[in-house]
Order: C-alpha cells, then sequence, then structure tokens
C-alpha cells in the first residue's frame, strides 16, 4: 500500500498540518495571498471550473446575512476535521465577513444560505453551499491493481447497519449467496447480531467484483474509493450529495442502480457477471469521473470561488 494510501498516518499529517496553520501562520499571509490563488484559474477551463462553482453555490441573488452568522474567528472548533477544511477556505478573505455554517451529516434545507458538506438531492436545496468538508474521511486515495474479471463473482459490504434502510436491504439479502456482507457495529438485537462479520479492509473489498454503496446519515463514505477501483458500483439512486456532486452521477454509466427496495439485487448481479464488457466501461467511466476530484490547487481554487460568491452576494465584500 502506497504511503498516501495509510490512513491512520494520512489522519496525522491532516491534523499536524491543521494545527501548524491554526497557529503558526499568521492570517494576513493567507489574505495577501489570495489573488495570487485566484490567478490560478487561468491554467483551467473557465467554463468549467465555473460550472462546479455554481453547482455548490446555487445562489444568484443577494441576501442578508443572519445574525447567527459567526466570522471565522468564532465558529465553534468542534468537529475538528471540518473546522481545519474550513479554514482552508475562509481564511483568505477579511476577518471581519461572517459565515453561517453547518458541520456533520447534514440532511435538511434551512430558509437562509449556509455552508454544509451535504445536502438532499429531492428538496429544494439552493441555500445549502457545498464545501469540500471532512475531506480526510470522504475523499481517501487507492490504488486497485486487479482487473475486474480476476475477482471473485460476488457482492461485497461491510458497514455499521443502524438505520432503518440498511436493516431492511439486510432482513432481504443477508443469506444471499452472490453476496458476502456484514455488520461490524454490536446491537442489543437477536436478529442483528446474527448480521455480523469480520471487518474487511479496502483491500479485501476489492477482491470482489461488485461492492454495494449504501447510504448512512447522509452520503455513502464508501463511493469516493469504490470510483477509483476496478469493481462495479450497485446502488439505489443518491438521496444526499456532498462536494463529490453526486447528483450528477448518470445510472447505467458510472453505477448499477438499484431499486429502492433492492428487489432487483440478485438479477442485476448475475446480469453483470455475463455482461463484462459492460461492466468494465461502467468502471472506467465511473474512474474517470473521479479523476475531476483529484488536483488539489483546483480543488481549492473552486471551494475559494465558492466562498467569494457567497460573501459577494452577501455584501460582504466590496471587489
Amino acid at each position: 500500500m502506497l504511503l498516501s494510501e495509510n490512513q491512520q498516518l494520512r489522519k496525522i499529517a491532516f491534523y499536524v498540518r491543521g494545527i501548524a496553520e491554526h497557529y503558526l501562520y499568521p492570517s494576513n499571509h493567507y489574505r495577501a495571498s489570495l489573488s495570487k490563488k485566484l490567478a490560478l484559474l487561468s491554467q483551467y477551463d473557465h467554463e468549467r471550473i465555473y460550472r462546479r462553482v455554481n453547482y455548490y453555490n446555487k445562489l444568484n441573488e443577494a441576501f442578508p446575512v443572519p445574525d447567527s452568522a459567526l466570522p471565522l474567528s468564532q465558529v465553534p472548533h468542534h468537529k475538528t476535521t471540518y473546522l481545519f477544511d474550513f479554514r482552508r477556505i475562509m481564511r483568505y478573505f477579511p476577518p471581519h465577513v461572517r459565515t453561517t455554517s453547518r458541520f456533520g451529516d447534514v440532511t435538511d434545507v434551512t430558509d437562509f444560505p449556509r455552508f454544509v458538506k451535504t445536502r438532499p438531492l429531492q428538496k429544494p436545496h439552493d441555500n445549502s453551499i457545498l464545501l469540500r468538508l471532512n475531506s480526510i474521511r470522504h475523499f481517501r486515495p487507492i490504488t486497485d491493481t486487479t482487473p475486474v474479471h480476476q475477482k471473485k463473482n460476488s457482492l461485497v459490504w461491510r458497514g455499521k447497519v443502524k438505520r432503518d434502510h440498511r436493516r431492511d436491504f439486510f432482513r432481504k439479502h443477508f443469506g444471499n449467496t452472490l453476496c458476502n456482507l456484514g455488520m461490524t457495529n454490536k446491537l442489543d438485537d437477536k436478529e442483528m447480531n446474527s448480521w455480523k462479520k469480520p471487518f474487511l479492509s479496502i483491500k479485501e473489498q476489492l477482491q470482489h467484483k461488485f461492492i454495494l454503496s449504501i447510504e448512512g446519515n447522509d452520503v455513502a463514505t464508501n463511493l469516493k474509493w469504490i470510483a477509483q477501483s476496478n469493481s462495479l458500483c450497485f446502488m439505489t439512486q443518491p438521496k444526499y450529495e456532498s462536494w463529490f456532486m453526486e447528483g450528477t452521477l448518470k445510472p447505467g454509466k458510472h453505477y448499477v442502480q438499484l431499486r429502492d427496495d433492492y428487489s432487483d439485487l440478485t438479477q442485476k448481479i448475475e446480469y453483470y457477471l455475463t455482461h463484462t464488457h459492460e461492466a468494465e466501461e461502467i468502471i472506467n467511466n465511473f474512474k474517470r469521473f473521479y479523476i475531476e476530484f483529484t488536483d488539489p490547487k483546483k480543488e481549492h481554487l473552486i471551494g475559494l470561488l465558492v466562498a467569494q460568491k457567497y460573501l459577494s452576494l452577501s455584501g460582504q465584500l466590496t471587489e
């Protein structure tokens, strides 16, 4: 495994960098370099960049900043991974600007604009402005060198089973011989504890041709590393989206779409076991989709432009 793929080392590096940036570098250092950061736009396709900026921040009209808005120095320090990612964008702007944000798993919307990690797809969500938050968890690099045709003829999933939709899925498919399913949490429930199986690493899950991505509190954490793999992604139509733009994924092109009740799971597995060329095409399309998010400079630039749009529309930037 590459050093960059060691999640524990990545976390340590993330926190070290975040603490150093928070305590060792003066804020005016970042504010003075904003124009230089924004000048990187000349290196990219403007239309593609602004397509993403306007996707994340769909606001088009001026709006007042609510009384609850805070300057960066007063943003609560809980959920440190979110704060460090948030600071890496907002520290480039004047210290007096105020924003509203909500860290954590967000599944609703508010009547005023705020920065979030996730938003629902089925509701009007223009007030939910996406930033690349908790990136250390959700954008984990992996390498998969095993071609799909050399993998096990089965679908795999490991994770916590807490939400009703995951319980319903397990009740229907835990004994499915085409699947390797397992619950990793322990609950005081006889039926559910029968679903408990040993933890499987990402490397071990990548031994299977098919990987299930099933949403939890909001977006599915494993979706981003499946997109880097040579395994085929199975999932229902997404109900939430994040910086990964799950709402733009197309069934049959980027993933295999399952019915919301998973009644077609066996049928879809059997189909793609015999239609390997179609499976490979979907896998390759999904890998190309993921590449869009792998340039750190571009991702940071887009984040700055998303925040700049918020601050401009709220009347807090004069330039």
